[in-house]
């Protein structure tokens, strides 16, 4: 299956890398961070990064607008003096809203600068919408109940989570939090790279479906954003009209 082969080449990129390698820990909104990457590629910053620097104060006027402080930002974030990584520092504390990411991607990069000029050596950035900590992503999962038309009882609740926290544990994970909803379950939960998280999830719903078999074998992982509601039963309805659509055709 096409998603499949998309899902072995991540896993082979994530066991490709190097050590030194940079996870960006916030929650960013993945359009933003689209926003940012496309801006930095059209913005002749290198070429601004002094004059940028220079008036860098700018950052802190209410006066001036949100676009020339983009600039300022993304300009700075390769200028290569530890006064502009302060001065991205400090507009990250103080500021809050979409400007706030913009300059958490701009500090993630002057910090990612700075270690390439101390170390000598290319560093490499990994950024998804959940963020993560240290070597490790966060994920939003979800697994789906064999009964979509209900709530899992108490003790199917406890067996799940105890399942997941057990799994997460043999590979250096961490569990992070947990929700249980008519039709599934959905938790937040943090990997390793290298780690084949399709497997982590699926040893999860293997060992629980010895006690009853109430889990689907079919889970939902992003690492974008936590999902709603609406946009899990909309992945789950779209992922059974495929099914049928394909026994239809048989």
């Amino acid at each position: 299956m096409e998603e499949d082969k998309y899902y072995q080449n991540i896993q082979k990129a994530f066991e490709d890398l190097p050590e030194n390698f940079s996870i960006l820990e916030e929650q960013i909104d993945i359009e933003v961070q689209m926003k940012y990457f496309e801006y930095t590629k059209e913005a002749t910053r290198k070429e601004n990064a002094e004059a940028c620097f220079e008036n860098r104060e700018e950052l802190f006027d209410a006066s001036v607008g949100e676009e020339r402080k983009k600039e300022i930002l993304t300009a700075i974030a390769v200028y290569d003096d530890v006064k502009a990584y302060r001065t991205l520092e400090k507009f990250v504390k103080e500021s809050d809203g979409p400007l706030k990411q913009w300059g958490i991607l701009a500090l993630q990069e002057s910090r990612m600068l700075m270690q390439s000029s101390l170390l000598d050596e290319q560093q490499v950035f990994i950024s998804t919408g959940l963020g993560g900590k240290g070597k490790k992503l966060r994920y939003f999962t979800v697994f789906i109940n064999e009964n979509r038309e209900e709530l899992l009882t108490e003790s199917q609740q406890k067996l799940l989570k105890d399942e997941l926290v057990f799994e997460l544990k043999k590979h250096d994970g961490v569990f992070e939090s947990m929700d249980f909803m008519e039709g599934f379950s959905s938790g937040l939960v943090m990997l390793p790279l290298q780690v084949d998280i399709k497997s982590v999830f699926q040893n999860v719903i293997s060992e629980c479906n010895q006690y009853g078999g109430f889990l689907q074998e079919d889970l939902i992982i992003t690492n974008v954003k936590v999902l709603s509601r609406g946009e899990i039963i909309q992945i789950i309805h779209q992922k059974k009209n495929e099914e049928d659509n394909e026994l239809d055709s048989e």
